[in-house]
């Protein structure tokens, strides 16, 4: 008698293997995630960074008490210039793919205001507590110094660009 769906053997064997990886493919994303927060926190470029791990969100307390080995690997910033220095930063990734999933094992990142928000208006995507400068990460689990360069030259480039667009209006 057939009562409800079975996995196909390959599905259950793909699931099985993930499974059995999963605690070293975390400990890697919550290393590469701790060493890319470092990084982007001390940037000349970022604005502003929100991660449970950092002593001023506002769920610190609660995540580290619930997620004592890892917080996520999820980091939302804000990257000075807005819209055009997201884009820019966004197009200037090499290694980090842009796309809108997370929880990958490629590092992953968007810009809402110029991709999947772009047609919102800057007092639309306030309402819906997203800013211009938002970029959005997922920390994969590539080499921390390859990630980190992809990051700098990509955050140079974004910087480059707020400052020609600065001198070009005079401010």
């Amino acid at each position: 008698m057939n009562v409800g769906p079975c996995m196909s053997p390959q599905n259950a064997f793909y699931i099985l293997q993930g499974l059995e990886t999963l605690g070293l493919r975390m400990e890697k994303h919550m290393s590469n995630t701790a060493a890319l927060l470092e990084f982007l926190v001390g940037h000349e470029q970022i604005s502003w960074v929100k991660h449970p791990s950092l002593p001023d969100h506002p769920g610190h307390d609660t995540a580290m008490r619930l997620m004592p080995k890892g917080q996520g690997s999820i980091i939302a910033c804000g990257i000075k210039g807005g819209r055009d220095a997201g884009r820019a930063f966004i197009e200037s990734v090499q290694l980090a793919s842009h796309l809108a999933n997370v929880g990958d094992a490629k590092t992953l990142v968007i810009h809402p205001g110029s991709t999947t928000h772009s047609h919102l208006t800057s007092e639309a995507m306030a309402s819906a507590r997203l800013t211009d400068d938002l970029i959005r990460i997922s920390v994969g689990l590539e080499d921390q110094k390859d990630i980190i360069d992809d990051f700098k030259q990509a955050l140079r480039t974004a910087g480059k660009l707020t400052a020609a667009k600065a001198k070009g209006t005079g401010a």
